[in-house]
């Protein structure tokens, strides 16, 4: 059955918004950087945030808003991973929950591994948490993207005692291969270590890849790991604050539930009812438009760059709406999006944030409208001589 695209709201509406992706450069400059949608909310969030307002509903997040059940019955719908609602415990963010996992699980000093280009805050909540990061790059085999596991294994055979995984992969949106899981988790089981997955984009996997989650893909998974989920980037709650620990063994979820009772705290009630929201078999529609107008612009880039920047090499992301594009090729130094950002006014996310696999490229937001993708695109081969 086909799906209609979501369409993305008309720019002045988005100058309109306060957000960080709204506000941080001026109003000529078009914004491709942070992890912001253009699209309106489902309305069902609306709706559920509405009615909060509506009643001066804005107190303290009640124990148990729903949302456990939520998404226990999200994940099996979108998944087919069928997971315990007892064995899932909130907090404010993602980062939030990895960094107190992570606390709780290495001692001061420890390495723990992260598999870099990735997500800038991972270098900084592995110190936060009191560990030390250990630098193990994806490899591209020329056609993907995929875990080095030889060079995992040797660094949890020198004593790391965790990797920091992101399932699917920002910013390359790779969606990790079960088997390749499955071997990460036999390794970390066999050094005694842990793996902590940030599955933040998986509810945006695109047609022809696979979603695996991390304590899905075998019971060696389910004994080592963690898992960090969160509607925020799909449903684009950032925030509002609330993201979802899941666990899938005992001692496991006696790690999470032995954290302090102010990870819980903070959660923010408009973020657990919006997520109970997203969650819902009502929003499934509108997610599915979402991921059919993303699935378009993933597309549309790789023809807009094959025409107006031939010499950029890209590989269309397997989940979420984030382009890793390496620009190299134009001589515009390590970081390209400096001078984009400057000379043509579009801003694009800085490559060499992500480690130093990203000196030449830049990350582009595509959640947008077909019309800025191509405005952001064409402005930027203006610079070409």
């Amino acid at each position: 059955m086909s799906v209609t695209p979501l369409e993305a709201l008309p720019l002045e509406r988005l100058r309109e918004r306060s957000s960080s992706k709204w506000r941080t450069y001026p109003a000529d400059v078009l914004p491709l950087f942070v992890a912001e949608t253009d699209f309106p909310l489902a309305p069902a969030i609306t709706r559920e945030l509405a009615a909060l307002i509506e009643r001066g509903d804005t107190g303290y997040t009640p124990p148990d808003p729903g949302l456990a059940r939520a998404y226990a019955a999200f994940a099996e719908r979108r998944f087919g991973w069928i997971l315990d609602p007892a064995r899932v415990r909130s907090t404010c963010d993602v980062m939030m929950g990895v960094v107190e996992i992570l606390r709780s699980t290495i001692a001061p000093g420890d390495r723990v591994v992260v598999t870099p280009p990735v997500y800038p805050p991972f270098y900084d909540c592995v110190p936060e948490a009191g560990g030390v990061v250990e630098r193990v790059p994806l490899r591209d085999t020329g056609e993907v993207w995929e875990l080095d596991l030889d060079q995992i294994a040797g660094a949890l055979a020198s004593g790391a005692r965790a990797v920091l995984l992101c399932n699917p992969h920002n910013p390359t949106g790779t969606a990790h291969s079960r088997e390749s899981l499955v071997r990460l988790a036999e390794i970390a089981e066999e050094h005694g270590a842990v793996v902590v997955s940030d599955e933040i984009h998986a509810p945006l996997i695109h047609p022809g890849a696979e979603f695996t989650p991390f304590l899905a893909a075998s019971d060696a998974a389910r004994r080592v790991g963690f898992a960090l989920v969160s509607a925020s980037k799909a449903f684009n709650l950032a925030g509002l604050k609330c993201a979802l620990m899941v666990t899938a063994a005992d001692d496991r979820t006696a790690v999470v539930a032995g954290l302090p009772a102010e990870v819980e705290w903070r959660t923010g009630l408009f973020g657990a009812r919006a997520a109970v929201a997203a969650f819902a078999p009502e929003s499934d529609g509108w997610l599915d438009g979402l991921r059919a107008a993303l699935d378009g612009n993933r597309r549309l880039l790789a023809e807009l760059l094959a025409e107006h920047l031939p010499l950029a090499r890209y590989r269309i992301p397997d989940a979420g709406f984030l382009a890793w594009v390496d620009l190299s090729a134009y001589g515009w130094g390590d970081n390209p999006a400096g001078k984009i950002r400057r000379e043509a006014k579009v801003a694009f996310h800085l490559g060499p944030y992500f480690g130093a696999e990203g000196a030449g490229h830049v990350r582009i937001n595509f959640g947008c409208s077909p019309d800025v993708l191509r405005e952001a695109i064409t402005r930027t081969a203006a610079l070409v001589e």
